[in-house]
């Protein structure tokens, strides 16, 4: 059983992995033309950061999962680290506005990437130590949210609030999982939302993005130009779509088209058929996920791998969503098929590291 669920979480990665290749080509392929005159940009750097990823992949599928409890602190350490120098200038790359990147050669490298895996380490370390006190205040409560709140902090600064977001989620249900008191996580969630008020309508592109999500026709041209376009791809695919590479919105009219909006050139090339057939996808891997996490030898590789498959869908079902018009815009790729670098190597180093733990896995 543990070799059939690593066959199956194994073969829905590779099956979305090539989904994402032929997509990025299509979607990318006429703006890297436009851009560098070469149609093959984006599709060469992806299978770059492709052979990175596997490589990396594994790696972490040749190492015993526990020793990862070694090394969490000092992951966490060089992740905190890290988020700290890509804000300090001529270290960290500034794209529009946002400082979140280091630049290497041709590879952009995002910090907050491995803070996430960094994090979710750290706390299923912490919670597998702290077992006896994870119900308390002082020893079982505040340790991760100082942690917590010290990545979170960093990452605002950059600013990217849907990572933030993302990842406070997957640490709340962890904790929450784990034992610790709803009354607790329910005082952190209710004094963070005048901040998170303050944070979204204090900010002018932050407000913009609520306000296009709620109505995208109050600034069809500005902040709500992308939502609309989005959703003219999904609906003009219909059932069967348009046609692979014969979408219209990828012709500079829909932004991020091979990034943060694949789903909606997916929708309209291959139509409803194809983008039900993505989340199926993602439904089974999901479903694999659960089965690790069920079966987890330990409780450390329990709460790991529940934090890394919390991670994967909560990415894939907000990318989705905002896609759908049904979510604000929060620049999360959609997972195994969004052109991007960092994320989309730690996403396949997380699949890395559930392999791992389903190998030693007590399977019925």
């Amino acid at each position: 059983m543990a070799r059939n669920t690593r066959i199956n979480l194994f073969t829905i990665t590779f099956i979305l992995i090539c989904i994402g290749i032929v997509m990025i080509y299509s979607a990318s392929s006429i703006y890297a033309w436009e851009r560098y005159k070469d149609s093959l940009f984006f599709l060469k750097r992806h299978l770059s950061f492709l052979i990175i990823g596997s490589i990396l992949t594994f790696l972490v599928m040749g190492i015993d999962y526990k020793r990862f409890r070694r090394w969490a602190k000092p992951l966490l350490a060089v992740s905190i680290l890290l988020l700290v120098l890509v804000l300090i200038p001529h270290i960290g790359r500034e794209i529009a506005g946002a400082r979140r990147w280091f630049r290497i050669k041709f590879i952009s490298f995002q910090p907050s990437e491995l803070a996430n895996i960094a994090i979710i380490i750290y706390i299923a370390d912490f919670i597998t130590r702290k077992s006896d006190y994870i119900k308390t205040f002082w020893r079982g409560f505040l340790p991760p949210m100082f942690i917590l709140g010290t990545v979170a902090l960093l990452i605002l600064v950059q600013p990217d609030l849907g990572t933030v977001l993302a990842l406070g989620i997957v640490i709340f249900i962890m904790l929450f999982v784990a034992g610790v008191r709803v009354s607790y996580l329910l005082s952190v969630i209710l004094a963070s939302l005048p901040i998170l008020y303050i944070l979204i309508f204090n900010v002018p592109y932050r407000k913009a993005r609520i306000m296009s999500f709620l109505n995208p026709w109050l600034d069809p041209k500005g902040s709500g130009f992308q939502v609309i376009q989005s959703q003219i791809a999904l609906g003009s695919g219909g059932i069967f779509g348009v046609g692979l590479g014969h979408s219209k919105q990828k012709l500079f009219y829909l932004p991020a088209a091979h990034t943060d909006f694949i789903f909606s050139i997916i929708g309209e090339e291959l139509g409803l058929l194809g983008t039900v057939g993505v989340i199926i996808l993602l439904i089974i891997f999901i479903q694999q996920g659960l089965k690790i996490i069920k079966n987890a030898a330990d409780k450390f590789g329990y709460f790991l791998s529940l934090g890394l498959v919390l991670m994967i869908s909560l990415k894939g079902i907000i990318n989705i969503g905002v896609s759908c018009g049904i979510l604000p815009t929060k620049g999360l790729p959609l997972p195994f098929i969004s052109y991007g670098g960092s994320s989309f190597i730690f996403d396949l180093i997380s699949v890395g590291i559930l392999m791992n733990i389903a190998r030693t896995g007590e399977y019925p």
